[in-house]
């Protein structure tokens, strides 16, 4: 599936060395205005990371997007809003020596093993250089939810991402299956090298006696004063209550070694690769903003098909 969400919904297209990467959004209003600008920043946040490092990919993309459809005259018309960023600094023969072997740790394996044949070059689609596609389409998705009074920020701590979702009314979230967390956890271990979710105002939250877990009520209180904690992270029974939702993704590092990786060969055979190309040896600070776009398709989806589906009072 390269489809993601069911009202509002992002397909993203591309491998890292093709020619392009890119994407459709169905579902989007009409008349929202699309601020290029912002778009092009959480695009830095993604290409840059949130400090200078010296780790992180010496592929240099200018991430141009050119609108092929849905926008006119800045504002969206309610039809697919599709979208193309070229692949301008390419060099896919570095990768050659990569063509007939499995990397440790990567998905050259299973990709072969599913398709039968793969891209080998950056890691075809199973490269970070997709995620270029998820935050365009969670940029659009921000832009909406901003005129709806949510908005979306994340911390980080090594490679534990923290995401806090304030503004989001009670009632959003369906039960059973498509709880709120359970959304929001399918959207982030979607990510690639995503290794681990959790949900609280605390990522240890869940180890507390069953004394103090339950958030106590504070009297007469609305939203983010609805109760005296936050230890369910604004969840309850897979639907918001009305306080921050609140949660953490856990990342494992690159895994890519420059000076030389134990690879499989098809026949079974074992061998040692230096790999060439530019990979992240730390790409940490380019993570928060793509949690944070894909929590902006889920709560814009979710949204959407609250208020098609809803009789509520919040419509």
């Amino acid at each position: 599936m390269n489809t993601f969400g069911n009202t509002f919904r992002l397909t993203t297209f591309g491998e890292s060395h093709g020619p392009a990467v890119g994407g459709i959004i169905d579902g989007c209003p009409a008349g929202m205005s699309v601020d290029q600008s912002f778009v092009n920043n959480e695009l830095r946040r993604r290409r840059e990371g949130d400090t200078a490092s010296s780790l992180t990919t010496a592929r240099k993309e200018a991430d141009q997007v050119e609108w092929l459809s849905g926008i006119y005259q800045g504002l969206t018309l309610g039809t697919p809003v599709a979208f193309l960023v070229k692949n301008n600094d390419c060099r896919p023969e570095d990768y050659e020596t990569l063509r007939n072997c499995f990397r440790p740790g990567h998905a050259d394996y299973t990709y072969s093993e599913k398709y039968g044949h793969r891209d080998h070059r950056g890691g075809g689609r199973a490269s970070g250089r997709e995620t270029v596609a998820r935050v365009i389409g969670g940029a659009i998705a921000k832009l909406w939810l901003n005129t709806q009074g949510i908005t979306i920020l994340s911390s980080r701590q090594g490679y534990r991402i923290t995401c806090t979702i304030q503004g989001l009314p009670a009632g959003i979230g369906e039960p059973v299956f498509n709880r709120l967390n359970a959304s929001l956890a399918f959207a982030a271990l979607s990510i690639p090298s995503a290794s681990a979710f959790a949900v609280g105002e605390k990522p240890d939250d869940w180890t507390l006696p069953s004394n103090l877990f339950p958030d106590q009520w504070t009297a007469g209180g609305t939203g983010d004063t609805l109760t005296s904690t936050n230890h369910c992270g604004g969840i309850q029974g897979g639907i918001s209550n009305g306080m921050p939702v609140v949660f953490h993704v856990g990342f494992h590092p690159p895994v890519t070694q420059p000076d030389g990786m134990i690879c499989r060969q098809p026949d079974g055979t074992l061998h040692t690769v230096a790999p060439h190309g530019r990979h992240d040896r730390d790409h940490a600070s380019r993570l928060p903003v793509i949690v944070e776009s894909m929590a902006a398709l889920t709560i814009a989806d979710l949204l959407a098909t609250h208020r098609a589906t809803s009789v509520g009072k919040n419509m």
